[in-house]
C-alpha cells in the first residue's frame, strides 16, 4: 500500500477529527443558549456589526447564502433579530438585532472562555501560530475558487 493512502498520513482526516471534537465541545455550551454553532457564528458577526445586509453577513461568516437565509429565519423566530427590506431597493435586506439578540451576547460571553479551557496543552503563542497557519491554509484553498 502506498504511504500516500495511509489514513495516518492524511491531513484532511485530522481536520475531520478536530471538527467533530469542536462540535462536541460547543454543543452543550450552545444548547444553553438555544442556538446552533452556525447560528452562533452569525450572532458573533452581528454583535460586531449590527444592521448589516445579508450579503455582508454571508461574506463576513463564509456561510452559504441559502443556509444563511434558513438560519436567519430561525433566529428571527427565536426573537433575536429582524430582517428589514431596504427602503430604496427591496432586494436588499438588512439584519437588525432585537433587544433579545443584543442581550444574548452577555449570555454568550463565557463560551470562548469555556472553550479556551479545552486548549490547556497549548500555549497562547502556539494558538496564535495555529490560527495564522489555518488562515494561510484557508487562503490557499480560497485562491483555487474560479473567478466570476
Amino acid at each position: 500500500m502506498s504511504d500516500a493512502l495511509k489514513l495516518e498520513n492524511q491531513l484532511c482526516h485530522r481536520f475531520y477529527l478536530i471538527s467533530n471534537a469542536f462540535s462536541r465541545a460547543y454543543r452543550p455550551l450552545l444548547n444553553m443558549l438555544d442556538i446552533t454553532y452556525p447560528q452562533y457564528i452569525a450572532m458573533m458577526a452581528l454583535w460586531e456589526s449590527d444592521n448589516i445586509t445579508i450579503n455582508a453577513l454571508v461574506s463576513k461568516t463564509g456561510i452559504d447564502g441559502g443556509a444563511m437565509s434558513l438560519m436567519l429565519k430561525k433566529l428571527e423566530d427565536k426573537g433575536y433579530l429582524s430582517v428589514k427590506k431596504d427602503t430604496k431597493d427591496k432586494r436588499v435586506k438588512y439584519i437588525v438585532l432585537t433587544t433579545s439578540g443584543k442581550a444574548l451576547k452577555s449570555e454568550a460571553e463565557n463560551v470562548p472562555k469555556q472553550m479556551l479551557c479545552k486548549f490547556n496543552d497549548m500555549t497562547l503563542e502556539e494558538g496564535r501560530e495555529l490560527r495564522q497557519l489555518l488562515d494561510k491554509l484557508y487562503r490557499s484553498f480560497d485562491d483555487d475558487e474560479p473567478s466570476s
